[in-house]
């Protein structure tokens, strides 16, 4: 009897085990009450950043004269939303390149970072790598404007996150992560928009840095993935319980360490590395849209509707924080 008890008790327990692994890996939410599919997030507004950004504007690579171009533009627009508004120049092989910060809300003890780079790479148009990510934090912008916060919001677009910049000091997430560390602010989240755009309903559309992880998540390409460390399942669990909201807008996450493949691939990056909590907002980058880093990166292959969900969403959690 007393054998027959532990053997149950063996196999309840290894049953229990890839249960208690899917649940940290995927933090499953209840299904929250859906929300009107209206929404303040202006789809057609995100559609003009996009085009502007990714096919008006000089190519955004790192020559520093055209990147300043696109400078420009975000800091005009964030200043049409706010007076708050300036630049965060920093210094890379003796050129000057500029970070866009704009704050709004209140000058509290707590600060949460919204963040997208805006340069792409080898100068091709980069319409969802990123000027998807910059059109969302222009649209936070204009609703932040007459938002009640009750925490400082500060959202930056960031400069040189591609190669070959990328995970090395030059990025300009690293020089404003630095800065807010030597500073001693108590950022307690970074927000990082990394291609945010792209979406379909092909089937097997959905690619994963290891095969396995195929029978986790969707296979369809439809949805958006939120990215944490496992230090930030608050975080993410709440940011995720408001973007699930819209029934047009399926939402994944993951929270697993900085060392898993795909969790490292952008400015987030920087934030963990002087220890702040950072969440990625992306479409999964390469592992859905084959157009990443080539010339059919282009805005017509762009869900702006779904860019709004993702948008709104993250306004709506900005607006309950602390609530």
């Amino acid at each position: 009897m007393v054998k027959a008890y532990t053997l149950l008790v063996a196999l309840l327990f290894l049953i229990s085990i890839p249960i208690l692994l899917w649940t940290i890996l995927t933090q499953p939410i209840q299904d929250p009450e859906l929300v009107s599919e209206k929404i303040m997030i202006d789809d057609v507004r995100l559609k003009s950043h996009v085009v502007k950004l990714s096919t008006v504007f000089p190519p955004r690579s790192d020559d520093v004269e055209k990147l300043h171009v696109t400078a420009s533009y975000i800091y005009q627009e964030f200043s049409k939303s706010n007076k708050d508004t300036e630049y965060q120049n920093y210094d890379v092989w003796g050129v000057e390149y500029k970070n866009v910060v704009s704050s709004f809300g209140p000058k509290s003890d707590e600060i949460i970072v919204i963040g997208a780079h805006y340069d792409s790479a080898d100068g091709l148009p980069g319409a969802d790598d990123n000027a998807s990510g910059v059109a969302g934090l222009l649209e936070l912008s204009r609703l932040l404007k007459d938002a009640q916060l009750e925490v400082e919001v500060q959202l930056v677009a960031f400069s040189l996150e591609e190669p070959p910049y990328f995970r090395s000091r030059d990025m300009g997430s690293f020089h404003y992560a630095k800065s807010l560390n030597d500073s001693n602010a108590n950022v307690v989240l970074m927000i990082n928009f990394e291609m945010i755009g792209y979406y379909t309903d092909a089937e097997n559309s959905q690619e994963y840095p290891m095969p396995w992880l195929s029978g986790v998540y969707p296979e369809v390409g439809n949805f958006i993935a939120l990215v944490g460390a496992y230090s930030e399942i608050p975080e993410l669990r709440a940011l995720k319980r408001s973007m699930s909201r819209f029934s047009g807008l399926p939402v994944v996450s993951i929270n697993a360490p900085p060392f898993f493949p795909g969790m490292t691939l952008s400015d987030h990056l920087n934030f963990w590395w002087f220890g702040y909590s950072a969440l990625m907002v992306t479409d999964t980058a390469f592992y859905r849209n084959k157009a990443y880093h080539t010339k059919a990166d282009l805005p017509e292959t762009l869900n702006y509707k779904k860019m709004a969900f993702v948008v709104q969403g993250v306004y709506d959690y900005l607006n309950m924080y602390n609530r």
